[in-house]
């Protein structure tokens, strides 16, 4: 059974806009990586369907890389997205990541859900510190692009 931990912010823009941050590569190269990881738009394999690819390349400040890979399992634009996501490329991937978008007074509702798998709490912890800096990085997306 599955043991899944959550992250829920809300986020002051509609969920249409919500969701192309997280699905256009253009705007998932930036929050990906926040601000401290570089994520090069030419690593990016963004096939946005069920059951098409994901692939992406963090190169981090220390000068070692991660490679990232999932498949995309539902996408039902703009409530709901399931990936898995590794970064262990060849490995088993998992059970699937889970943003969930919900129109709410003054914005969207963004929730992450993710089964904890065999990770440690410290683990967990860190995943979720991640997901935040990942969030703060979409909010700066979204100031962007509704600024436009």
């Amino acid at each position: 059974m599955a043991d899944y931990f959550t992250i829920t912010r809300t986020l002051s823009a509609p969920r249409e806009l919500v969701f192309e941050a997280i699905t256009q590569p253009e705007h998932f190269a930036v929050w990906f990586g926040t601000a401290a990881v570089e994520v090069p738009q030419e690593s990016l394999t963004m096939d946005v369907r069920p059951g098409g690819a994901f692939r992406a390349v963090m190169l981090l400040p220390d000068g070692n890389r991660i490679d990232w890979a999932g498949e995309y399992k539902v996408v039902e634009p703009p409530s709901h997205l399931a990936m898995t996501l590794t970064d262990q490329p060849g490995d088993d991937e998992g059970l699937p990541v889970l943003f969930d978008l919900e129109e709410v007074d003054g914005g969207t509702k963004l929730t992450i859900s993710q089964d904890r798998s065999d990770f440690s709490d410290e683990q967990v912890a860190a995943t979720i510190a991640g997901y935040n800096a990942f969030i703060d990085d979409i909010e700066d997306v979204l100031a962007g692009l509704q600024s436009v």
